[in-house]
């Protein structure tokens, strides 16, 4: 059964920004419906232009680039709540494609109103406006720590901010989360090697800082994977809910 906006479970969690009656309305006529894609399901074609655009409502999937020469290369990932799609909206094509790595719900979206929601919502039009911003910085970070920190710095930045995401949305519990990406998605989105990746894995899990196996990530002392990720203080910030 389709998931009606008024009873979304995200907007129950305090990482989003809360919504009016108005809007929680106007997302009920916006929303068209739901999808449901199982693991290794394309969503999004890199090249391709789509009728619908999309938040992921439950499950996890990767965000890749397809080269010249055939090999992917992931960009980035996508967690519950993110929104998907806004490149074809605006741009006609993505630039990348989007895989479901678990299963995934996701709500659908008609993008031939995604002009009404600037016309006739001008505060969510900016919600949209501030996703792409919000977007555009984490891209800026991720750029920053790939170009100047050192293997194990990236995959701890990584593991940190997998784990504070995941929190923040309320998956897991405790000190652990779900992770089910494999390592060579990470590898890829670090600019590090398979083998590389694996040994700096095992050295965090030896000093009992992280633990990702069986598609679960246990941080045993935050702290310490902030030192060493480089992150100075993390500081949680709602964010709207498409």
């Amino acid at each position: 059964m389709s998931t009606n906006c008024s009873n979304c479970p995200l907007r129950k969690i305090d990482a989003f920004l809360p919504m009016s009656t108005s809007e929680i309305a106007f997302m009920e006529r916006f929303k068209t419906g739901e999808l449901e894609a199982q693991p290794g399901t394309e969503i999004m074609a890199q090249g391709q232009s789509s009728t619908h655009l999309f938040t992921c409502l439950r499950g996890m999937g990767v965000r890749y680039k397809t080269l010249q020469s055939g090999r992917r290369q992931v960009i980035g990932f996508v967690l519950p709540g993110d929104f998907i799609g806004l490149q074809a909206g605006v741009m006609s094509e993505m630039g990348h494609s989007v895989e479901a790595s678990t299963r995934m719900q996701l709500c659908t979206f008609n993008r031939s109103e995604l002009w009404t929601l600037f016309t006739t919502h001008p505060e969510r039009a900016y919600d949209l406006t501030r996703i792409a911003a919000v977007e555009e910085q984490f891209l800026g970070e991720a750029l920053a720590v790939v170009g100047q920190l050192d293997a194990r710095a990236k995959v701890a930045w990584a593991m940190h901010r997998f784990f504070t995401r995941l929190s923040d949305v309320k998956l897991g519990a405790g000190n652990s989360v779900p992770l089910p990406y494999r390592q060579q998605d990470l590898a890829d989105a670090l600019g590090l090697s398979l083998v590389h990746t694996n040994k700096t894995l095992a050295s965090l899990r030896e000093e009992q800082v992280v633990t990702w196996s069986h598609d679960q990530l246990t941080v045993h002392n935050l702290e310490r994977l902030g030192e060493i990720a480089q992150i100075e203080e993390y500081r949680f910030a709602t964010r709207p809910l498409i």
